[in-house]
């Protein structure tokens, strides 16, 4: 049955001329920048605070700051699987694919796939099914089966022939730490990383990650203010170069600084206990639009999308694909 389901891979550039396509997931992040009167401008800006990080990290034989730029292209995946008889073809996620260029050389370096992570299947996850499944419950609840099948449909995505035909290495994504944890320094310093913290518990979404095959590290880099967590499969420290690993640090440590300047634009670095949270007034804010409100509203509607276009319709086809999938081999 898994033969069943397929996938295919487009791509396109992210730069200051970019637009969303009318397929693309509107609660992406980098499509929220994409929009409005300034929007050319707060891509421009984006762009400049990924490249000048980068060099700042990638500083060896680099007097000037500014040997290297990174290219950014977003990768978008579609879920092809015959049901009831026809065709289906839906929008399952999208990443970025970084390239890292040398100006005084020429040569281009491959970066690594993943870093940003968006899904429809995720939206319906966090801002359907479980805010409906609370409504009518005391108490948090979350489901046994909640993110088996986009677990099952991530790793199926990365064990395909799509995936491996395009991409060397397994996907590393990063995205912000979690504001309903606590974190703590640990005696590790990596150096590209730089310090490592620990969580003092899962969230639920290192859990929901956890089922597409990834485990989690969090690391604060040098000059970094708040650690950023990294989830992987294989080996983080080993299977990529320094460069990558800073490319996608610089990638996304100035997405957050725009997304949440609370934890990643603060005016003091996170303490060995650090307890995030968005609360705290002693940041700076970035000169890039970002609505966090809009983003919110968007994934509740792209949410529904899902269940309406895609869960429901075939739920039974979905059931049987993610018990056959989590069945032991005999």
């Amino acid at each position: 049955m898994a033969n069943d389901f397929t996938f295919s891979i487009t791509t396109t550039r992210f730069d200051e001329d970019y637009t969303p396509s009318d397929s693309s997931r509107a609660t992406t992040n980098f499509a929220n920048l994409a929009r409005g009167e300034d929007r050319q401008q707060n891509l421009r800006n984006a762009l400049t605070m990924i490249d000048r990080r980068f060099n700042d990290l990638a500083d060896g034989d680099n007097p000037e700051g500014d040997r290297y730029t990174l290219e950014i292209e977003i990768v978008s995946v579609d879920l092809r699987f015959a049901a009831d008889g026809d065709g289906l073809e839906f929008p399952l996620l999208e990443m970025l694919d970084l390239q890292i260029l040398d100006r005084r050389t020429g040569e281009r370096h491959r970066g690594i796939v993943g870093n940003n992570f968006s899904s429809y299947v995720r939206d319906y996850d966090f801002s359907v099914r479980l805010p409906a499944l609370n409504a009518t419950t005391s108490g948090f609840t979350v489901p046994d089966d909640f993110g088996d099948l986009h677990g099952r449909l991530f790793q199926h995505f990365l064990d395909s022939d799509a995936y491996r035909e395009r991409f060397e290495l397994p996907p590393v994504i990063c995205i912000s730490v979690s504001t309903s944890r606590t974190y703590r320094r640990t005696g590790n310093h990596h150096p590209v990383l730089g310090i490592e913290y620990e969580q003092d518990a899962f969230s639920l979404t290192d859990e929901y990650f956890g089922k597409m095959g990834l485990q989690v590290r969090y690391f604060m880099p040098r000059g970094s203010v708040a650690p950023l967590a990294f989830y992987f499969r294989g080996d983080l420290l080993a299977d990529y170069s320094g460069l990558q690993l800073l490319a996608t640090v610089s990638t996304m440590e100035s997405f957050q600084k725009i997304y949440r300047p609370e934890l990643y634009n603060a005016n003091s670095a996170a303490p060995s206990v650090y307890r995030p949270t968005l609360e705290q007034q002693d940041f700076s804010r970035t000169q890039i639009g970002y609505d966090r409100d809009e983003r919110s509203r968007l994934a509740v509607t792209q949410g529904t999308f899902t269940e309406e276009h895609f869960i429901k319709p075939h739920q039974d086809v979905l059931d049987r694909w993610v018990a056959d999938s989590l069945a032991p081999v005999a």
